[in-house]
């Protein structure tokens, strides 16, 4: 049973105004426009393979926010004939090609500082390099601390992902950075395209876990435990000789949330007063997790049939014949 009218006196919330979010995707292009320079002048200035290979993950950075804004985009269109759940999955789409971009990244890294590993170059000004990618990274930075608090607080796939992609440059630049200015000290020339390197093996375990966690939500993961515990809550605190529930069933699409129960009342019960149940147990549903639909089917519980409809119940976490 979909959620219908309140007949019950309960008045259903109103749905907040969805969040165009696009504008952070602006931003995050805006600052990898700006970086991408900072960072290939800098490497031209001094020539450090280091500071090369950080402009060239930056390259990347444009490219993911790019996908990003495209992601955004699509995920905020409103459910149609072809789409009904809506559009929220593109979201996830970004988040994985983001990954994969952090793996493109890190092999770029790899081959340029194994190539000037073989072949050991002199650095030059290497104090305004610094200073200009010093200056880049804390753009990055800034940037990246941004899109992760609104991409988390708006459960924003991509933008959590992209906040991500930054941050592992903010964390590759430090590296290079400091790797530069250990050649400066000492004099020792591998040691640049050897930071290069370790950084780039760093950056695979960022990107390992962006495509993990995208390919799980692909396959229509299940709410955080925590959401799910809400929802459990909310369940045991409508249980009774009369209501019981089964059959609990969460997902998530990008920010939407989707929840599905069957609820169980005696078949003796009037289509209004099982209609009345289910209204306020929605209600409170929609109250305690934004951005979610639940669907709620009501069942006789003194009918055999009405137990072996279920395959997994998240609310008793057992998993049934």
């Amino acid at each position: 049973m979909s959620a219908g009218p309140a007949s019950s006196g309960t008045p259903r919330p109103a749905a907040a105004a969805p969040v165009d979010l696009r504008k952070y995707a602006w931003l995050s292009i805006a600052a990898a426009v700006a970086t991408i320079s900072l960072k290939v002048l800098a490497w031209w200035i001094t020539g450090s393979v280091g500071l090369l290979s950080d402009a060239a993950e930056s390259v990347v950075n444009l490219v993911a926010a790019i996908i990003a804004l495209v992601a955004l985009t699509v995920a905020a269109r409103p459910p149609d004939a072809d789409h009904q759940f809506g559009h929220g999955k593109a979201e996830y789409f970004s988040a994985a090609v983001e990954g994969l971009l952090i793996f493109a990244a890190a092999a770029v890294i790899i081959v340029a500082a194994v190539g000037r590993l073989l072949d050991p170059q002199p650095l030059e000004e290497l104090g305004l390099g610094l200073l200009i990618s010093l200056v880049a990274t804390a753009i990055n930075g800034a940037v990246g601390v941004l899109l992760i608090r609104v991409g988390r607080a708006h459960r924003s796939a991509t933008l959590v992902a992209d906040g991500k992609h930054l941050m592992t440059d903010v964390w590759t630049s430090a590296g290079v950075l400091l790797g530069v200015l250990l050649v400066g000290l000492t004099g020792w020339l591998p040691l640049d395209p050897l930071v290069a390197i370790a950084v780039a093996l760093n950056i695979l375990v960022t990107g390992t876990r962006l495509v993990s966690s995208s390919v799980s939500a692909l396959l229509d993961g299940a709410l955080s435990p925590q959401d799910q515990a809400v929802v459990v809550g909310i369940l045991d605190k409508y249980r009774s000789d009369d209501v019981d529930f089964h059959g609990l069933q969460t997902r998530e699409s990008g920010r939407s949330r989707f929840v599905s129960v069957h609820v169980l009342v005696p078949g003796s019960w009037t289509v209004q007063q099982a209609h009345d149940v289910v209204e306020v147990v929605e209600s409170d549903v929609r109250v305690a997790l934004e951005d979610v639909t639940i669907t709620t089917h009501i069942e006789p519980r003194d009918d055999p049939r009405s137990y072996g409809d279920a395959p997994y119940d998240a609310s008793s976490t057992e998993h049934r014949p």
